[in-house]
């Protein structure tokens, strides 16, 4: 249930309320709005207790949260949620451009990368140092080399990295390097996973399982923001149908579909969801059009010696094309894309 607080309650009485819903076995989550605070309480038994918190100084309302996602959903937080993580920002007006190569390879290969990418207009450098792969004896990536490389990507550009944990033991070593921690579409429940990355504070970027709901993936982002991590970010990247002409189906409805339920920002990724470098560009235009509110996409200097996902990966070239159409297109929608000059 949702305590909702007066339009000018004091900090005592948040606090009073904070205390009392902890008094009373249940998890709450306070959200600073920008006109009045609300706390979620979260737990079994919340509907006994719901006149015991309605008598409190300084509340306005208890009300039931419908939604099986609790803080997630917008009956918590009616107002988006933006992510902030060093030149990115993710959310509301802010459209967040994250692109660079699947997997870093080399540092000259992602310095490269890291530079083209920021001159076209993106605002944050994606780059792979931990690789799930399906076969064993494909590339693993550079691991914590990797993650040294893009660390001197971020102090040479001043872009934000996003790059994949994918195993608890190691989100303490990604934490160090990374500004945003990404969940691949491997991982989307592996539970013990999300609860360790909503702990480390980090950002959090969330893709969607080929084959999840968009409830099961709002309920995987549950996971993140209960460990009292509100900085979550979830992805679009495709699903697994019948069809054949592309690697997954990258259905777009899910953009303004979650929009209608989740204060969370939604990025599409087109470069797993069409898996076809020519594909790329047109759906990161019909994403900006939908509503997404980032965009992630895989970029190399020469995709086809690239180790990994290279037959999905724009030039340096395709890219710019990529911003200058993305830039259009957000225009006409009364939309921007943020700018990796301005000071958050």
């Amino acid at each position: 249930m949702i305590v909702v607080m007066k339009r000018g309650a004091t900090p005592e009485q948040i606090a009073h309320m904070i205390e009392r819903v902890e008094s009373l076995g249940l998890k709450p989550h306070p959200i600073y709005g920008t006109e009045r605070t609300v706390i979620a309480a979260i737990g079994e038994k919340r509907d006994e207790h719901r006149q015991s918190l309605e008598s409190g100084a300084g509340v306005e309302e208890v009300v039931p949260i419908l939604a099986p996602y609790k803080v997630a959903s917008l009956e918590v937080k009616p107002e988006p949620t933006v992510v902030r993580a060093g030149s990115l920002a993710v959310g509301d007006s802010h459209i967040g451009m994250i692109a660079g190569p699947c997997s870093v390879e080399s540092e000259s290969q992602t310095l490269a990368t890291a530079r083209a990418v920021k001159a076209a207009g993106a605002t944050a450098l994606r780059g792979g140092a931990f690789k799930p792969r399906t076969s064993p004896y494909s590339f693993q990536g550079l691991k914590e080399k990797g993650l040294e490389i893009l660390a001197a990507a971020r102090e040479e550009t001043g872009l934000a990295v996003v790059t994949e944990v994918i195993a608890e033991t190691d989100v303490a070593l990604v934490a160090r390097y990374a500004d945003v921690l990404q969940i691949g579409a491997r991982n989307m429940q592996n539970y013990r996973l999300l609860e360790a990355v909503g702990e480390s504070g980090k950002p959090v970027l969330l893709k969607r399982a080929p084959a999840a709901t968009l409830d099961e993936l709002l309920l995987a982002a549950e996971y993140i923001l209960n460990m009292g991590n509100p900085n979550v970010m979830l992805c679009e990247r495709g699903i697994r149908t019948f069809e054949a002409h592309t690697r997954f189906t990258l259905p777009l409805a899910s953009v303004p579909w979650l929009h209608q339920r989740t204060h969370l920002p939604v990025v599409v990724d087109p470069s797993h969801g069409t898996g076809h470098t020519n594909l790329v560009t047109a759906m990161a235009m019909a994403a900006v059009a939908a509503g997404a509110d980032g965009l992630i996409v895989e970029v190399h200097p020469d995709p086809e010696t690239a180790l990994s996902d290279g037959y999905q990966s724009l030039t340096f070239e395709q890219f710019e094309t990529l911003m200058h159409r993305c830039h259009a297109i957000a225009g006409a929608m009364g939309r921007q894309i943020a700018s990796n000059d301005r000071p958050l």
